[in-house]
């Protein structure tokens, strides 16, 4: 309602990271998130997330991204930009990634590494324009929304 910010998270999702260790602008990522998996841990605003009103989930299952260009974008920092797909809109953004971090073994001898990566969007890029006027004046949706990455990936 425009006083806090809303915090969710997607349960399934798959994602491939090709990684070039000796030079991390090589490198690549592409994922797919399943839009009925959000969860806000409210199931009535879960459920309106999944209508038409925003995600659609029935009609456009997946968002998704593929990036397109890596570059370094200070110590530590890559700047990953591509294509994030929502509601079968794609528009470009820019990912900042911290990491990724050393690769390490797990306890069942897979190599494991982490990344954090953060980008904020206009959902109304993406066709999520759903709104409502709150009587007190203002509205009940902000348009500007932040996603936040922390992964591991596991090397096949």
């Amino acid at each position: 309602m425009m006083i806090s910010n809303v915090k969710g998270q997607f349960a399934t999702f798959t994602g491939v990271l090709t990684l070039d260790e000796t030079d991390h602008t090589n490198s690549r990522v592409e994922a797919s998130i399943e839009a009925a998996s959000v969860n806000t841990r409210d199931a009535q605003r879960d459920t309106h997330l999944k209508s038409a009103d925003f995600f659609q989930a029935e009609k456009f299952p997946k968002l998704s991204f593929k990036s397109a260009r890596v570059t370094r974008s200070g110590p530590g920092e890559l700047a990953v930009a591509g294509g994030l797909t929502i509601r079968g809109v794609t528009r470009n953004v820019v990912f900042t990634v911290e990491g990724p971090t050393p690769s390490v073994r797990d306890p069942w001898g897979k190599a494991r590494l982490g990344l954090s990566a953060t980008t904020k969007i206009n959902r109304k890029d993406f066709g999520l324009t759903w709104n409502a006027a709150l009587e007190t004046g203002g509205i009940l949706v902000g348009d500007e929304v932040t996603i936040t990455l922390d992964v591991q990936f596991v090397k096949a």
